[in-house]
């Protein structure tokens, strides 16, 4: 990749994305660009501010880099600018209290190059993303931005980019892991014109953010993926189809779009090569199913977001029954750096058939929740206790979901489990999009596999009768179970439903729905069991199947739970422990949350 030249300048990088903005980085930034601006005669270098993109310690932000000294200060405040300004900038003092706690080996580190979350990735997708202006094509050029579209225009053939695609074996990253290379010689082999090239931004998995912050960070990096590949089949018109509820990823590619039209990136006669190309955004109406390819082609020509059978492949008749080659986001946005790089240099990297890094969004029940790229074949455990930093609260781990609402839950015997598309499949799993939700010891695994059920229940188009009806009879079962009405015989009917909709339904949101509740009760058994036959839910989350008691010898009276209970279902009498009160108890947990002495302990159904 390129030199980095800006980073001999002064520089406040201040993280933008969508998380910081949430906790106000914008007033920061503007705060600091007015204390610059007042009293820039103060300071020997004056620093350029920018606004970036997500940094990715979202479980930090806001936060900001001060260059070239790298400087990296976390949970930033609009109350800290005045600070910031006069110590680090005006006088180069660090200020202790914003350093980033590295949570892996408790210490404080000036830069975040030095902490296990960065350490431990490699950023191929996201390499520009935190360093630079999203919003500056001239920041993108001077990372060495369209440097491969000129090398794929001038110096390559079609055939010649097709073949080095092929040979770094790069795999989609939108879920399915098709290769890439092949898909795009299949779409040029076709004689039939016009040829399209789409990405794919309809990223609706719960928890998933990494399709979002690319666009949102790096637009342009996916627009040159997307000229290199749209010259190598011969296409001459794009689309990025962006999930509509994504305001920030439209607006910057937007930007992006209209200052590649202005460099001559994009439209006619691309740098004088003679070759031209269109691209528009389209933007997603919300539904979950046109992440599937031939659902969002039908959207994008205007008609319901439903899927088609695939006995004719898009590189044949794709979009307007035309060939169509469509990738998702981070797999555009690897194809400039394979062109620059080279083939070699990225099969270099990961395992035999799972080539280069993949993006995660790490969430759920792990200290650094955040956007991380690391290369194929790190273990979970890794991702999860160096890179995430552990589980909080001294919890147990219990089981992590890859692959998003479809994805399997992996349990802690697997945690040592290597992350790659074949890997994950063996687990029941699946690489998915990137989504990987973390769970710990007070999730109920049964009502993971009921939400996840209900969540596609509800994006199912319903076009097909065994995803339609399969997914709600299944969702019922499961509904029965959480509410003490289960039955047994109720897990082998759940595997024999899962087997036919998985078999029998047209797309992939059929196909993959029934991963959380195969995996579930492979793994986890003993809590479906509990749920049917102990009648109670071992973690405390079922109401129906759930009630508190607090044990008299564990009890110190200190008060705690009496305090966090909305109900007012604990008291006690004069010198005694507490109790609960279960006519009056919500089951809402706040009494376990709270206490420090593990006196609240979950007991099954109450009865009458």
């Amino acid at each position: 990749m390129a030199e980095d030249n800006m980073h001999n300048k002064k520089m406040v990088l201040i993280c933008c994305g969508t998380g910081c903005l949430a906790n106000n980085s914008f007033e920061i930034y503007r705060e600091l660009k007015k204390r610059v601006e007042a009293t820039g005669k103060d300071i020997s270098v004056k620093p350029v501010l920018k606004t970036t993109g997500c940094n990715g310690l979202c479980e930090k932000g806001p936060v900001i880099t001060i260059l070239p000294e790298d400087i990296f200060y976390s949970k930033v405040k609009v109350s800290d600018v005045d600070e910031i300004f006069e110590k680090t900038l005006l006088k180069g003092e660090i200020i202790e209290r914003l350093l980033y706690l590295d949570i892996k080996t408790g210490k404080k580190v000036k830069s975040h190059k030095e902490s296990e979350f960065f350490k431990r990735q490699k950023k191929i997708a996201l390499r520009n993303i935190g360093q630079i202006d999203p919003a500056d094509i001239e920041d993108y050029i001077q990372r060495g931005g369209y440097r491969a579209l000129k090398k794929a225009l001038f110096e390559m053939s079609p055939d010649e980019i097709i073949n080095e695609i092929e040979k770094s074996g790069l795999r989609g990253r939108g879920g399915a892991g098709f290769p890439t290379g092949y898909k795009w010689k299949q779409a040029k082999k076709i004689n039939s014109f016009p040829k399209y090239v789409i990405c794919n931004g309809d990223e609706g998995d719960p928890g998933a953010f990494m399709d979002r912050s690319v666009m949102e960070g790096d637009p342009h990096s996916i627009i040159e993926g997307m000229i290199i590949g749209a010259y190598a089949v011969g296409a001459q018109k794009g689309f990025v189809y962006i999930r509509d509820e994504y305001a920030l990823a439209v607006k910057n590619v937007s930007r992006a779009i209209k200052d590649a039209y202005e460099r001559g990136f994009l439209g006619e006669n691309i740098l004088g090569s003679g070759f031209n190309l269109d691209i528009e955004i389209v933007r997603g109406g919300g539904a979950f199913v046109c992440g599937e390819s031939t659902a969002l082609m039908a959207s994008i020509e205007g008609r319901v977001g439903e899927p088609r059978v695939k006995y004719i492949r898009s590189t044949e008749k794709g979009l307007w029954g035309q060939p169509t080659v469509l990738n998702n986001v981070e797999t555009w946005a690897n194809v400039p750096v394979i062109i620059e790089r080279g083939a070699e240099w990225f099969s270099s990297i990961g395992t035999e058939k799972s080539k280069g890094t993949k993006v995660f969004s790490l969430v759920g029940k792990v200290n650094n929740t955040g956007l991380i790229e690391v290369p194929m074949g790190v273990t979970l455990r890794e991702i999860i206790f160096d890179i995430g930093g552990g589980i909080p609260g001294g919890k147990k781990f219990k089981a992590v979901q890859t692959g998003g609402p479809s994805g399997g839950c992996i349990p802690e015997s697997l945690l040592d489990l290597p992350i790659d598309f074949d890997s994950l499949d063996k687990a029941g799993s699946m690489m998915g999009s990137g989504g990987m939700i973390v769970m710990d010891e007070s999730t109920c695994m049964v009502e993971v596999a009921r939400y996840y059920l209900k969540f596609l229940s509800e994006e199912s188009c319903g076009k097909c009768t065994p995803c339609r009806e399969g997914i709600r009879r299944m969702l019922e079962i499961l509904e029965d179970i959480c509410a003490g009405k289960g039955r047994e015989e109720d897990i082998e009917l759940l595997l024999e439903l899962a087997e036919t909709v998985r078999e029998a339904s047209l797309c992939g949101l059929g196909k993959t729905a029934p991963n959380p509740v195969i995996t579930t009760i492979k793994y986890f058994k003993d809590e479906y069991l509990a749920h049917i036959k102990g009648k109670r839910c071992p973690a405390g989350v079922c109401k129906e199947l759930t009630s508190y008691r607090i044990n008299q010898e564990l009890c110190r009276r200190c008060g705690v739970c009496v305090k966090k209970c909305p109900a007012g279902a604990i008291f006690s009498k004069p010198k005694s422990p507490y109790v609960i009160d279960n006519d009056k108890c919500i089951v809402c947990g706040a009494c376990r949350e709270a206490c420090r002495f593990n006196a609240v302990e979950i007991l099954g159904r109450r009865e009458g």
